[in-house]
C-alpha cells in the first residue's frame, strides 16, 4: 500500500487535534479520524477484546485492523483473531516477523524471549508494525490511561515521531469498568483468557495470570520490563 499524503499532518496538527477532541467520545474521535485519513487509517489490536474493532467498524466498515502474529500467541488469541475475521466488518491483516521462531532461534539462540526480551519484542512486534505502518498516515491504538502509570498521560491524538504518522487513542480515557460495560451492552467477544485470570494478553511465554488490581504485572513477570516497545 502506498502512503496516503493528502492530509497535512505533523506534531502541531496532532496537538491541535488532541485539544479539539479532548471532550469527544470514542465514536466521535473515530469518525473524525476516518473522515480525515480515509484509507490511510489503520487500527491495531492485540485481540484481548474486540471493543476497538467494534467501535471502528461502526464508522469505517472494512477498515484495516493490524494484528501482530508473533508466533508465540496463545491458541485462544489465534482463535479470537479467526472469529473476528468471520464476524466483524473489518479487514484483518496478520503481520508476521521477518523470521519464523525456528529461524530466530538459529540466529539469536533458543528462546530469545528469556535471554533478551527487548530484542525479541523488537524483532517480532515493533519491526513488523513499523514496516506495515509505512502504508498509512494514521494509526489507532487501544491504549488507555488506566492500563498502567506509564500510560496515565496518554493523549487522544499525538504525533508518532518514529513512524512519522498520527497516533490516535480513542478510548484513552476509558476505565476498566467502561470497557466491561461496553462489552456487555454489545455482547462482544473477548479473548477467553480474560476469564482465566489473564487481565491482559500478550505472547504466551511472557504473559502470566495477574490480579485485576495490577493487570500489567502479568506481563514479563519478575522483570523491570513493562512495555514491548510499540508505544515508546
Amino acid at each position: 500500500m502506498t502512503r496516503v499524503t493528502n492530509a497535512s499532518t505533523g506534531p502541531e496538527f496532532a496537538d491541535r487535534a488532541d485539544r479539539m477532541l479532548a471532550e469527544a467520545n470514542a465514536t466521535e474521535i473515530l469518525t473524525w479520524a476516518h473522515h480525515r485519513f480515509g484509507p490511510g487509517l489503520a487500527v491495531t489490536s492485540s485481540l484481548t477484546d474486540t471493543v476497538l474493532i467494534h467501535l471502528a467498524e461502526q464508522v469505517a466498515p472494512g477498515v484495516d485492523v493490524l494484528f501482530l502474529d508473533t508466533g508465540y500467541h496463545f491458541a485462544e488469541t489465534i482463535g479470537t483473531r479467526d472469529a473476528v475475521q468471520a464476524v466483524h466488518d473489518v479487514t484483518l491483516i496478520s503481520l508476521a516477523p521477518a523470521q519464523s521462531v525456528v529461524e530466530q532461534d538459529a540466529t539469536w539462540g533458543r528462546d530469545l524471549f528469556a535471554t533478551d526480551p527487548d530484542q525479541c519484542c523488537a524483532l517480532r512486534k515493533t519491526a513488523p508494525l513499523d514496516a506495515a505502518l509505512t502504508g498509512y498516515t494514521a494509526w489507532v491504538s487501544g491504549v488507555r490511561r488506566a492500563d498502567s502509570p506509564a500510560r496515565a498521560n496518554t493523549p487522544i491524538v499525538s504525533w508518532d515521531p518514529r513512524r512519522e504518522i498520527v497516533k490516535i487513542a480513542p478510548i484513552a480515557t476509558w476505565s476498566d469498568a467502561d470497557v466491561a460495560d461496553y462489552v456487555g451492552r454489545h455482547a462482544l467477544m473477548v479473548n477467553p483468557l480474560l476469564e482465566d485470570g489473564y487481565p491482559t494478553v500478550g505472547c504466551r511465554p511472557c504473559t502470566s495470570r495477574a490480579s485485576a488490581a495490577d493487570p500489567r504485572s502479568g506481563r514479563w513477570a519478575g522483570r523491570a520490563k513493562t512495555e514491548c516497545g510499540i508505544h515508546l
